[in-house]
C-alpha cells in the first residue's frame, strides 16, 4: 500500500513539474525577447548612425572651391590629392567626381590600379538623383573594385547648367557585419527588394528572403547592383510572430523596419537558455515535491536524528565561537603591540622631518645676507669705498644673520617672539636696500608708492621684513627670462586694516594656488632655483601676526602678493 501511494505521488509531481515547465518556459522566453529587442535596438543605432555619419559631407565638398574649379575644367591632379587626404582621414573607402555625362573626372584613388577616373557611372541610380539636385544614395557592389559599399551624392554647385558634376563618397560598411559575427548573433540587414546587404552569416548575404519578380530583378540589373549574384531565395519562415525557422534552425526572431530606404533589421537568437532554465525551474519543483514525499514519511525517525545533529552542531559552533574569540584576543593583543611600535616610528619619523626642515629653513634664510655680504665686498674691491662704510655694512648684515637665527626658533614657539610697534614704509625700504643687488642683476624697473607718513604696525620688524624679502625675491625671480621686468610695491591702509602689495609681470602662479605654494619644498620655479621654503616661512610669520597673505593672477599677466595687517589697536594685548 505505501509503495502505491509512492508511485502515485511521484506521478503527480511529475504532472505538476510538466505544467511549471510551460510556464517556466514562456516566462523565460518573454525575457529573452526582451533581450532581443534590446540587442536589435542597439544594433538598429548603429546601422542608422553609420548610414547618417558622413550625409553632412556630399554637401560640404560640393560647395568646396576646389571641386567647383575642377569641374569647371581646372586642374585634376590638386582635387585627386586633396579627395585623397580626406579619404584617409575620414576613414572612408573613396571621394571621386563625375561630370553631367557619368564619367569621373577626379578620384582619391587616381594612379590606383582600380582608380575611378574614366569610369562611367551613369548607370547608377545615386548619380541620377544628384542630378536631379537631390542627395543621392545607394548600396551596391562595386563595378570597378567588386566591393559592395554604401554611396551618397550630390550636385555640384557650378553655377551652369551645362557643367553640372555630381560629387560621391563610397563607405564600407562591413565593419557593422564583422561585429555582428563577433559577438556570435545572427542579425541580417535587408534592403526595400528583401535582399540581405549584411549578414553575420556570409551564406545569408545577397539572398532574398522572397522569390524576386521580374521588374525588380530587371531594376537591379539596370543599376548594377548584385553584379553576378544569383540573389537565390533564403530558406526561412516565420510559423509566428515571434519565432522564425532559418536553415532548419528554430530561432526568436524580431526586426525594426524604421530604417532609411525602406530597409530591414532582422536579429535571430536562440530559446535554448529559456529552455535550460524552464528544464531546471522544471526539475527543481520536481524533486522539491518528491523530497516533500520522502521527507513525510520518514519524519518521525529524520525528527530525532535533526534533534541530535542540531545538539552537535551547537556544541561544534560553541567551541569555534570560542576558538574564533581567542584568536581574536591574540590578534587585537598583537595590533596594540603594532600600534605601539608604530606610534613610536611616526614620533622618530616627525623629529627626523622637522630636523630635516629646519636645516633647509636655516640655509634658506641665511642664503640671502650672506650673498648681500659678497655683493657688498665685490662693489668695495670694485669703488675702493672707505673701510668705515664697508665695516658699518657688515655689522648690519651680521646683526641681522643674528636675528636670523634668533627668529627660526618660531618653527618649534612662535610665542616668544617680542612684538614692538615700527614703521611699515621704513620696513620695506630695508627690505628694498637688501635685494637692491637683485634689482641691478636682473634689470627690473621699480615702482613704489607708499604714504609720505608713518604708516604704524605692531609686530616683529625682523620677521616681516623678512616675510617681504621672500614675496620680493620671488617676484624677481619670476621675471627672469622676460623681456618686461616690471615691480610695483605699494603700502597702502584704511580704518581697520594695514597692507602692502607686490605686483610683477612674470609668468603667474599657473595652475597653483597660494595653499600649494606655501607647502614647504612646493615651488613653480624650475629645479635649482630655489627650494619651495620662502613662502612656507612666509606663511607662518604672516599667520603668527594675525595677518592674512593673498596670491592670484593678474589679469596682464604677472601675479599679486598682498598681506593685510591688522592695526596697532586690534593688536593690543594680543602679543607680549
Amino acid at each position: 500500500m505505501r509503495f502505491v501511494t509512492l508511485i502515485s505521488v511521484l506521478i503527480a509531481a511529475f504532472g505538476i513539474g510538466i505544467g511549471v515547465y510551460y510556464i517556466a518556459f514562456s516566462s523565460f522566453s518573454t525575457a529573452e525577447l526582451a533581450k532581443a529587442r534590446a540587442r536589435l535596438s542597439l544594433y538598429h543605432s548603429t546601422v542608422v548612425a553609420e548610414l547618417e555619419r558622413f550625409s553632412h559631407l556630399t554637401y560640404v565638398l560640393a560647395r568646396d572651391p576646389f571641386v567647383i574649379d575642377t569641374a569647371l575644367g581646372a586642374d585634376r591632379n590638386a582635387l585627386n590629392h586633396r579627395l585623397q587626404e580626406f579619404t584617409e582621414q575620414a576613414g572612408l573607402e573613396a571621394i571621386y567626381l563625375i561630370d553631367h555625362t557619368g564619367d569621373t573626372i577626379a578620384a582619391s584613388n587616381a594612379g590606383s590600379e582600380l582608380s575611378f577616373v574614366g569610369q562611367n557611372y551613369a548607370f547608377r541610380p545615386y548619380f541620377q538623383d544628384a542630378m536631379k539636385n537631390s542627395q543621392g544614395r545607394f548600396y551596391g557592389i562595386g563595378t570597378t573594385t567588386g566591393r559592395p559599399g554604401y554611396f551618397i551624392a550630390d550636385q555640384v554647385q557650378t553655377g551652369t547648367t551645362d557643367r553640372l558634376a555630381v560629387i560621391t563618397l563610397k563607405i564600407d560598411l562591413s565593419a557593422l557585419q564583422d561585429s555582428w559575427r563577433a559577438s556570435g548573433e545572427d542579425v541580417l540587414l535587408v534592403n526595400g527588394d528583401g535582399v540581405v546587404l549584411l549578414s553575420a552569416n556570409p551564406n545569408w548575404r545577397y539572398r532574398s528572403l522572397s522569390p524576386l519578380t521580374d521588374v525588380q530583378r530587371q531594376r537591379i540589373a539596370d543599376a548594377r547592383q548584385f553584379t553576378n549574384q544569383p540573389l537565390t531565395t533564403l530558406n526561412w519562415s516565420k510559423p509566428s510572430q515571434n519565432r522564425a525557422l532559418i536553415d532548419g534552425q528554430d530561432a526568436l526572431h524580431v526586426m525594426a523596419t524604421d530604417l532609411p530606404h525602406g530597409w530591414k533589421l532582422h536579429y535571430f537568437t536562440s530559446d535554448d537558455r529559456a529552455v535550460t532554465q524552464a528544464l531546471l525551474v522544471a526539475g527543481s519543483v520536481f524533486l522539491l515535491a518528491a523530497s516533500a514525499l520522502i521527507l513525510w514519511q520518514l519524519r518521525r525517525a529524520r525528527h530525532m536524528r535533526q534533534a541530535l545533529q542540531q545538539s552537535a552542531l551547537e556544541e561544534a559552533l560553541l567551541r569555534q565561537t570560542n576558538s574564533r574569540l581567542a584568536r581574536e584576543i591574540e590578534d587585537r593583543r598583537t595590533a596594540e603591540r603594532r600600534l605601539k611600535r608604530t606610534q613610536g616610528e611616526l614620533e622618530r619619523a616627525g623629529r627626523l622631518a622637522a630636523l630635516g626642515q629646519l636645516a633647509a629653513s636655516v640655509t634658506h634664510e641665511l642664503g640671502q645676507p650672506i650673498a648681500a655680504m659678497r655683493n657688498h665686498l665685490m662693489a668695495a674691491q670694485i669703488s675702493k669705498s672707505p673701510p668705515e662704510t664697508l665695516t658699518e655694512r657688515m655689522n648690519s648684515l651680521v646683526e641681522r644673520m643674528e636675528g636670523i637665527t634668533r627668529q627660526l626658533k618660531f618653527f618649534a614657539r612662535s610665542d616668544d617672539e617680542r612684538f614692538e610697534t615700527f614703521d611699515l614704509c621704513a620696513a620695506l625700504q630695508a627690505a628694498l636696500d637688501l635685494i637692491d643687488s637683485n634689482l641691478q642683476a636682473g634689470n627690473v624697473e621699480l615702482y613704489t608708492s607708499m604714504p609720505d607718513f608713518p604708516v604704524l604696525v605692531r609686530g616683529n620688524r625682523l620677521r616681516l621684513e623678512q616675510v617681504m624679502i621672500n614675496i620680493l625675491r620671488n617676484a624677481i625671480d619670476a621675471m627672469d627670462d622676460l623681456d618686461n621686468r616690471q615691480l610695483d610695491v605699494e603700502i597702502d591702509q584704511n580704518d581697520h586694516s594695514i597692507w602692502f602689495e607686490v605686483r610683477d609681470t612674470g609668468h603667474g602662479l599657473g595652475d597653483a594656488t597660494l595653499a600649494d605654494l606655501r607647502e614647504p619644498f612646493i615651488t613653480t620655479r624650475e629645479s635649482g632655483r630655489g627650494m619651495g621654503l620662502g613662502l612656507a616661512i612666509s606663511a607662518s610669520i604672516v599667520k603668527d601676526h594675525g595677518a592674512e597673505m593673498r596670491a592670484e593672477n593678474r589679469p596682464d599677466g604677472g601675479a599679486l602678493f598682498r598681506v593685510t595687517l591688522p592695526c596697532p589697536e586690534a593688536q593690543e594685548g594680543s602679543h607680549p
